[in-house]
């Protein structure tokens, strides 16, 4: 048990506040929670404790919004962020409840976000997708709903699109071949590679003529 003798402002943060017991300075908290107390009020050291895990918990939130001003983010990737900043599991769990309750952290927005950008800036096959996100820590029953529109044909056509100028001037078999193993590489099924193949190649063909 001792006595809060001293609440003073930090100099370099001035949401910060000293805490300072029977004289000496004891813990450094966020202004909100440090405004439950007052000089003169008795404090345990329990009731220290678990002011500085509250205070810890801020923190890492703080931190967690400064990223998700930036783009959204799964719930696993907001999990190896504040691990990496060595915030504990328990501390972890209750900041992503927290702000998925908010619905600041939705791994179902999160996975419709991240298809339409890729559909919007770099088009992917259904196949990359699905190892895109499932690397993001997204259950795979939302990964499936979130491309349940995707048009793969389309996003093929526009990959093909970038690369077919390079290859102009080729014998057709090796435009094939080679417009065919790259969309291979991006993960896009065999027969739906074949039909773009062939539909961009007489596209070519008829620009021409």
């Amino acid at each position: 048990m001792g006595t809060i003798t001293a609440l003073t402002a930090q100099v370099k943060d001035p949401n910060r506040v000293n805490v300072f017991i029977d004289g000496d300075f004891a813990c450094g908290l966020a202004l909100e929670i440090a405004a439950t107390l007052q000089v003169g009020r008795q404090i345990t050291q329990a009731e220290l404790e678990q002011l500085d895990k509250r205070d810890e918990i801020h923190r890492g939130r703080e931190r967690v919004l400064r990223l998700l001003a930036r783009r959204p983010y799964s719930s696993a990737e907001i999990s190896r962020y504040l691990r990496r900043h060595q915030y504990d599991d328990e501390v972890i769990k209750n900041i992503i409840d927290d702000l998925t309750d908010v619905k600041l952290i939705d791994d179902d927005a999160f996975a419709t976000y991240w298809v339409e950008q890729r559909e919007t800036f770099r088009p992917r096959s259904r196949l990359a997708l699905l190892q895109e996100l499932g690397q993001k820590g997204i259950e795979r029953d939302i990964v499936t709903e979130a491309l349940s529109d995707l048009d793969e044909a389309e996003a093929a056509r526009r990959v093909a699109q970038k690369q077919a100028g390079r290859w102009r001037g080729l014998p057709e078999p090796d435009w094939r071949t080679r417009m065919t193993r790259y969309l291979l590489r991006h993960g896009y099924p065999y027969d739906l590679v074949k039909d773009v193949v062939t539909e961009l190649w007489l596209a070519l063909e008829n620009e021409e003529e």
